[in-house]
């Protein structure tokens, strides 16, 4: 048996002073500060704090088809150092695509053996593949995602307003859950005419070529889509603060939730340099007062999770040199800095720890049907980050594990310094085991 102790151990119930008594990688209790059992391993931390391991349930790992962009060996790392001990991988960038039962298959050939963390998978919905959903669920997918718009890589189509009813009785019918990208493609087609000839490497120009519309219409029609199907639908990276009173009308009278991601909350549109394509991403991060509407949300609920929306790319697709917003390729890079990132911003809001693990750990679990992680309790995995929560660093390229150090936090000094990460009782950060310890799920 080992034993976690800290004077802040960040429980269901709030924080305490405890112990954390593990065995066979599972909680076997949580107990007072000074309930050590006789030789036992005890890893005291102080005034650190121990909070259950991070589950990012939106991660592009891209890994089989584009290895050169993300893999299952480095985004994992990176997921370790950042302490996120569970990610949930997207259908799309990988090929094949997660769409079929091969290339589900394939995914898992291509991690096994290869993760430091924990990962499950997300199937995909797209054009003419409503006979393999069945099949993957049994198969142990946790949901299908779909685009509402070009998704940006050729192999995952999208679904029309028409084709949406026949996947959510399908999915309804499995018990399983639609994730939904939610931009329709006829605003974002006028924006684009609109902006053509504007400087595109303006981000102004971007963001005008990604309007509010384009979200907030695609969230009204699948909120209407699953309150008259009753299909379990989750919107995707929110990004438009318009659509927030359609999320929490639709929570209310379906079973309908919506997430967002760190680069909502801690970034502004004001801030973004022209030329400053890391910053890209669909949909588009928006102005400061979108932002504190956002924060608002997450405060109060009607955003019901934080995740990081990793989605990685060679820095050449960046279009670095040009700084063309219009061309590069659209998304961030950050799942090792989720936590810190949200937390460097939350505490300036008068958030708690037991919020972050809230939205960070336990409601992303929940989504994902992934019942043993997300909380410290009894009969829970193992699972930890050992966070500093007063503690800052600058972020540097020498310090991310990503595949490409390129990321918009780059010289940032951020809040929450992530001192140990355990997976299943076992240490994972800051010193890797011999071989990779994570699991499929």
């Amino acid at each position: 048996m080992i034993v976690l102790r800290s004077s802040r151990v960040v429980l269901p119930s709030g924080e305490r002073a405890a112990t954390v008594h593990v065995d066979g990688g599972k909680i076997q209790a949580v107990a007072g500060f000074g309930e050590v059992p006789e030789g036992a391993a005890c890893f005291d931390y102080g005034s650190a704090a121990i909070m259950p391991g991070v589950v990012d349930a939106h991660v592009h790992i891209n890994e089989p088809g584009r290895t050169d962009w993300e893999g299952f060996d480095t985004i994992t790392r990176a997921a370790a150092a950042g302490g996120t001990t569970t990610l949930v991988d997207m259908p799309l960038n990988s090929i094949p695509p997660t769409t079929t039962m091969a290339g589900l298959e394939a995914k898992r050939a291509a991690a096994r053996g290869r993760v430091w963390v924990d990962v499950a998978f997300w199937g995909g919905a797209v054009p003419g593949n409503l006979a393999d959903l069945a099949p993957m669920v049994e198969a142990g997918v946790r949901g299908f995602k779909c685009f509402l718009c070009p998704s940006g890589v050729d192999e995952f189509g999208h679904l029309t307003a028409g084709e949406i009813p026949a996947f959510m009785r399908e999915l309804k019918r499995l018990g399983s859950t639609l994730l939904v990208h939610a931009e329709l493609p006829g605003p974002l087609e006028a924006a684009a005419e609109a902006v053509a000839a504007a400087d595109p490497t303006r981000y102004r120009t971007f963001l005008a070529s990604r309007p509010r519309a384009a979200e907030n219409e695609a969230i009204a029609l699948v909120a209407s889509l699953s309150e008259a199907i009753g299909c379990p639908t989750h919107v995707v990276h929110l990004s438009s603060s318009d659509a927030l009173e359609t999320v929490s009308r639709a929570a209310a009278r379906a079973p309908f939730s919506a997430e967002t991601c760190p680069h909502y909350l801690v970034l502004a549109a004001e801030e973004i340099p022209d030329k400053a394509t890391p910053f890209k991403c669909c949909p588009p991060i928006r102005e400061r007062s979108n932002r504190d509407a956002l924060w608002d949300a997450v405060r109060d609920g009607t955003l019901c999770q934080v995740v990081s929306d990793h989605s990685p790319s060679p820095p050449g697709l960046k279009a670095l040199e040009q700084g063309d917003f219009m061309t590069a390729w659209g998304g961030i890079s950050s799942a090792q800095l989720s936590l810190s990132n949200t937390w460097t911003e939350a505490r300036k809001r008068g958030a708690t720890l037991s919020d972050i693990t809230r939205w960070m750990c336990e409601r992303p679990a929940r989504l994902a049907g992934l019942p043993h992680k997300g909380r410290i309790a009894v009969g829970q995995d193992a699972d930890f980050v050992v966070l500093d929560p007063d503690a800052s660093f600058e972020v540097a390229p020498a310090n991310l594990y990503h595949r490409h150090p390129l990321s918009p936090y780059i010289g940032r000094v951020l809040h929450g310094l992530v001192k140990a990460t355990w997976l299943r009782g076992q240490q994972i950060f800051p010193d890797l085991p011999a071989r990779p310890v994570g699991q499929l799920l």
